[in-house]
């Protein structure tokens, strides 16, 4: 397992070369890679341009979001489709192997039975696509209410439900990406995951204040991990790390956490809360990676 840095949690819109100094200065040994932008920027300057910071660090790129929604509709999602596979490849070429996509969790225009036959046929496509340049898919839900809110027709919003997705689509190169966070207030945890046999792709972590009630549990709830130990962060790290996983652990919490804090600051404490679980957890730290400049 690897620290991950994520900049979009932390409330920090910056470029990724602006991010390369605080993530080796906080311990973090990867980056999320705006897929999109990345793409935008080699086609302006070139691959070895656009990759040579991150090659002189020693940084691992540690997955990238899905870069379109797999709600749209049909013609909206083979255009997305076709411009992955481009994508796809500079991921690839950076060493980026992991891709997360997350599920809507309500839907206005088809009821669960029939999302149940489109994301299954979605998530096949989008599986073989990745596959071919060697590119895992991991599969995430959101159980807060948020996005739910006005929608005609649920969707997934438990482990239970994506598993059994899952196991329809029946394809090796999909897997899970486990959010600790909607585990808990979906009323699971990561050892559903682990008991299922799904792959783990990519491991959220975030706690929960200690008056918090799942049931009413909302995104602006998402602490730092192990703020308050009501999510086992550190009881997860030793599990996962015992059955082999060997991916990116990414802090996930709300950027409400960190109102008027310096973007220094910010990477100073999301990664000092994440060495405290990792120590905790009896996990080998990984060297340092020195900035070349």
């Amino acid at each position: 397992m690897f620290k991950c840095l994520s900049p979009a949690p932390l409330g920090i819109n910056a470029p990724l070369n602006d991010l390369i100094e605080p993530a080796l200065s906080h311990g973090f040994k990867s980056l999320e890679l705006d897929i999109v932008s990345f793409a935008e920027q080699v086609h302006r300057s070139g691959m070895p341009v656009a990759r040579r910071l991150i090659d002189s660090a020693s940084l691992k790129m540690g997955f990238f979001r899905l870069p379109f929604a797999l709600s749209g509709d049909d013609q909206e999602f083979g255009a997305g489709l076709g411009l992955l596979a481009g994508q796809a490849k500079l991921a690839a070429e950076l060493g980026c192997t992991r891709c997360v996509a997350m599920l809507d969790p309500s839907d206005d225009e088809r009821p669960l039975h029939q999302n149940f036959v489109v994301y299954q046929q979605r998530l096949g496509a989008l599986s073989k696509l990745l596959g071919e340049h060697g590119i895992q898919l991991g599969v995430g839900f959101t159980a807060t209410p948020e996005q739910r809110a006005g929608r005609a027709f649920e969707f997934i919003r438990n482990f239970d439900v994506l598993k059994l997705l899952l196991g329809m689509v029946g394809d090796k190169n999909i897997g899970v990406a486990v959010d600790l966070y909607e585990l808990w207030a979906s009323g699971s945890a990561y050892q559903a995951v682990i008991e299922a046999g799904l792959k783990p792709v990519v491991l959220f972590v975030a706690d929960a204040a200690n008056e918090a009630d799942p049931d009413e549990a909302l995104q602006t709830g998402r602490l730092l991990p192990n703020e308050t130990g009501v999510i086992d962060t550190v009881g997860a790290l030793q599990a996962f790390a015992a059955n082999g996983y060997d991916g990116p652990v990414v802090p996930l919490p709300h950027p409400v956490r960190f109102q008027g804090m310096s973007r220094a600051a910010v990477c100073k404490l999301t990664g000092d809360k994440l060495e405290e679980a990792w120590k905790a957890a009896g996990i080998k730290p990984a060297k340092k990676p020195a900035l070349m400049r």
